[in-house]
């Protein structure tokens, strides 16, 4: 019999519901009395500063629940448990019309997207399969064509409630399309292990 082998894959982790309802009530309420910046391509996308949760007690709380999902994420990107850091994070208040450009995460590993309140259905997260050399040059996209894993140049994220999480390795392109409902509140990080070896080839991280 034929077998299909997903030759490597990409892996994205959801975790719902992982935010307690009461951490992210109190999230929701912080991040809209918090000073506010504009995003420079996006007239209705706001940012707080980029903050180390360290220095942050909300952010910590928040960072704490998210590396046990951390480590278990980095077992398959990397077949071992190691100590991962959440580095830096900042939240995202997307107010109707507006959109998230397509973008990745420089200087980390692993990102991951806390949901705080609910999306419309139309500005969902999506992630762009990676540009490079690996692709055919020619594509077969008809509206009778049927759109797999293997084939497919984006994948939308179902829908994802307050709470949730979501990772996903840190070079993976991804966008929010325009906001079509109304104020639409997110909390993204970026995330380190401690260190990386390659047969006695070892390079430290430190947030």
């Amino acid at each position: 019999m034929d077998q299909i082998e997903p030759l490597f894959p990409i892996p994205l982790l959801r975790s719902p519901g992982l935010l307690p309802p009461s951490l992210n009530e109190a999230a929701v309420a912080a991040i809209r009395n918090t000073r506010i910046e504009g995003n420079l391509r996006s007239g209705q996308l706001f940012h707080t500063e980029v903050a180390d949760p360290r220095d942050n007690e909300l952010f910590r709380q928040i960072a704490e629940l998210a590396v046990p999902k951390l480590v278990d994420f980095g077992v398959l990107l990397f077949g071992e448990e190691l100590r991962w850091t959440v580095k830096e994070m900042w939240t995202n208040m997307l107010e109707t019309g507006g959109n998230q450009t397509l973008h990745s995460h420089a200087n980390s590993f692993v990102s991951g997207i806390f949901y705080l309140t609910p999306s419309h259905s139309a500005c969902k997260t999506v992630f762009v399969r990676p540009p490079g050399g690996f692709d055919f040059s020619f594509r077969h996209h008809t509206r009778e064509a049927a759109i797999g894993p293997f084939n497919a140049g984006k994948y939308a994220l179902p829908e994802a409630e307050p709470g949730d999480l979501v990772l996903f390795p840190s070079y993976l392109y991804h966008e929010v399309p325009r906001n079509q409902g109304g104020q639409r509140i997110t909390i993204a990080f970026n995330a380190i292990p401690d260190h990386l070896d390659c047969w006695g080839y070892r390079v430290n991280f430190a947030p």
